[in-house]
């Protein structure tokens, strides 16, 4: 269904600068509570007594340097303990190590954190100084009570219908915070948080509490990265531990499956997704799995068969966990590791993959003057998008990086010295604007009535854009150069 473009009504207009406001300011810019902070061995009554009298739901705990947050939850399953409040220390219940932002953080970094780790309030700190505490109650205040934070509308789904209608408003926040100009990476790392959070909360309706402790849900590609903003498939798999044995799955997944689909997430055309036997595995069977990639399949490849395991594995490399057990896959990527560890010529045939694409017909070499097939589309992720991605990824994983952002990969093969300082800078700003470029074409392909792809109109460019994009296919040309010559393709 084509977004609507047509003038915002003044009470849709006024939410949508409230929800830009929260992404343009800082956590100095909101009000945060002064701090409280009650001794460790302070008992339960005392202190939900002083808290009481000054109005308050939580309090810092300190015990020998270390800080600590008591609140109201914590009260509640302190009253489910043997020992009568009278003579529970605050120590036993609090919750030491809390997160925490800077007053200099980005508020969009605040929600984000909330978000990730499921938690409703941080501290705040000046440099080391504890100096208060933001919740999310300080949030919607600041945002004048905005209601449509569709996070909390996820966590309060209580059926399928419901959190289909939370996951179907995040395209239309994405064209909302496209035209205010908010930034390519905070809109994709908003997205991010709120599929998972969607994928999330959709498996624990559907699998049995038992499955969902003996398994763990992964999203892969873009989705791991990060880096999908417009939902254009769905990359996810299920680990599951070794003995471990559920009747429905082949139901369940089959349902989860359908029920993304029926979000808005298209199924993956090359089925990578839980609901086919491949992508739902035993951690044992998975590891062999892995090894095919890496070695190539046993007994070799039918004739006219193909082997997709190059492909899958590239997808895995991103993988991250969204519920159930890390530790499963966790375990698969040391796996992983130590079949590819050391391995020169694999890591130089799998990064060889970025010349898959080429550029066809020197197009470019038209740009910005367009002489002629005005009318001419690019694919934007073959040719600059995908080479980036891709060769990002055969460095990290050469460099045994764990970060799954091509950006924070970026951030750490800088630290570790392994790429010039110059590259990895334009490296950095080509993506951002290959991504912001394809989701601008996507809107607009959303907005005529076409499913969004990765195709770019030349003829939708304007000058700037159009130089900008010669650019950054300047930089990716220089990157693909590089890595041939770091990975010497022309031995291979």
């Amino acid at each position: 269904m084509p977004l609507d473009t047509a003038t915002p009504h003044p009470a849709a207009a006024r939410e949508r600068r409230e929800f830009v406001s929260l992404l343009s300011s800082r956590v100095r810019d909101v009000y945060v509570r002064k701090p409280f902070f009650a001794d460790a061995g302070t008992d339960l009554v005392t202190l939900c007594r002083a808290l009481s009298e000054r109005g308050l739901s939580e309090a810092l705990v300190e015990e020998n340097g270390r800080i600590g947050v008591f609140t109201t939850t914590d009260l509640r399953d302190a009253l489910l303990r043997p020992e009568p409040p009278t003579r529970l220390a605050v120590r036993e219940v609090a919750t030491f190590d809390p997160w925490s932002v800077s007053l200099d953080d980005e508020l969009y970094d605040a929600l984000i954190l909330m978000l990730r780790h499921r938690v409703h309030r941080v501290v705040v700190r000046d440099g080391t100084a504890i100096v208060g505490v933001l919740g999310q109650l300080d949030l919607m205040a600041f945002v004048a009570n905005h209601s449509h934070i569709i996070a909390l509308e996820i966590a309060n789904a209580g059926d399928v219908a419901a959190l289909k209608a939370a996951a179907r408003q995040i395209d239309g926040m994405v064209a909302v915070l496209n035209a205010d100009g908010v930034r390519v990476e905070v809109i994709a790392g908003l997205v991010g948080e709120l599929n998972r959070q969607v994928f999330r909360r959709l498996w624990e309706m559907l699998a049995p509490e038992d499955l969902r402790a003996h398994s763990c849900l992964i999203v892969m590609g873009s989705e791991g990265r990060g880096e999908q903003i417009i939902k254009t498939d769905q990359d996810n798999a299920l680990i599951i531990a070794d003995a471990y044995a559920c009747p429905d799955l082949e139901a369940i997944t089959e349902a989860f499956t359908a029920a993304l689909i029926d979000f808005g997430y298209p199924p993956c055309p090359g089925g990578i997704m839980l609901s086919r036997p491949l992508w739902r595995q035993p951690l044992a069977a998975f590891r062999q799995t892995l090894r095919q990639w890496v070695h190539g399949p046993d007994g070799g490849l039918p004739p006219g068969g193909r082997d997709d395991g190059p492909m899958n594995l590239a997808i895995f490399l991103d993988a991250v966990a969204v519920a159930g057990d890390a530790g499963l896959l966790a375990e698969a990527e040391a796996y992983l590791e130590r079949l590819v560890a050391a391995d020169a010529p694999y890591l130089a045939r799998f990064a060889r993959a970025v010349d898959q694409f080429r550029e066809e017909g020197g197009w470019w070499s038209r740009l910005p003057g367009l002489r002629g097939r005005e009318a001419a589309e690019i694919d934007i992720k073959k040719l600059g998008i995908f080479p980036i991605v891709h060769g990002v990824r055969a460095l990290a994983l050469e460099h045994r990086i764990t970060a799954r952002g091509t950006v924070d990969r970026l951030k750490a093969l800088r630290e570790a010295e392994a790429l010039d300082d110059a590259l990895d800078r334009d490296l950095v700003e080509a993506l951002r604007f290959l991504m912001g470029l394809k989701l601008r074409s996507n809107l607009r392909q959303i907005a005529a009535g076409r499913p969004p792809g990765n195709t770019v109109r030349l003829a939708d460019l304007g000058t700037l854009e159009r130089q900008a994009l010669k650019d950054s296919l300047a930089i990716v040309r220089e990157f693909k150069a590089w890595l041939s010559r770091h990975y010497r393709f022309d031995a291979l």
